[in-house]
């Protein structure tokens, strides 16, 4: 199979894996009128998934800034999504987040995330939240898969 046709293949998985397990998520259904409605996307070149956003002032904490609370769900939301890509349905197990600088509502920030190891049942992802071109957040994130999610949900 091509590159090519293996990326879109991934798209669509990703898009297939999400609407199934995640029908009602926070963080990345469109849908939800109380959530953030990310729609991550899969970067064909690198694989990464992506998506921007701007927050608004229902998800502040200081004045003017994001809440932390929110950014850690937006990097849970970008890795898991990343194993969507995949056709995998697995739990979050454990997040670490460094906040670097603040995140400004209501000016585009970009969330990037990728896979950094796979050791079959756990994988270990990481992720950037950046605004302005500098890094705002980082994340790393370990995932446990659980196949039978599908089975249970699809």
């Amino acid at each position: 199979m091509k590159l090519s046709q293996t990326n879109t293949k991934n798209k669509q998985m990703l898009i297939q894996t999400r609407c199934r397990t995640h029908p009602h998520c926070a963080v990345c259904n469109l849908a939800n009128c109380s959530g953030l409605k990310i729609e991550y996307i899969l970067d064909e070149e690198t694989q990464d998934v992506m998506a921007t956003f701007r927050g608004e002032i229902c998800h502040e904490g200081y004045p003017g800034i994001l809440h932390g609370g929110v950014i850690s769900a937006i990097f849970d939301g970008a890795m898991g999504n990343c194993l969507f890509a995949l056709g995998k349905t697995a739990v979050t197990v454990e997040i670490t987040t460094r906040f670097r600088h603040p995140v400004v509502l209501y000016e585009e920030a970009v969330v990037c995330a990728r896979i950094i190891r796979e050791s079959y049942p756990v994988y270990c992802l990481e992720a950037e939240m950046m605004q302005h071109g500098q890094i705002k957040a980082t994340a790393e994130g370990k995932f446990y898969d659980q196949p039978d999610l599908v089975k249970i949900l699809g």
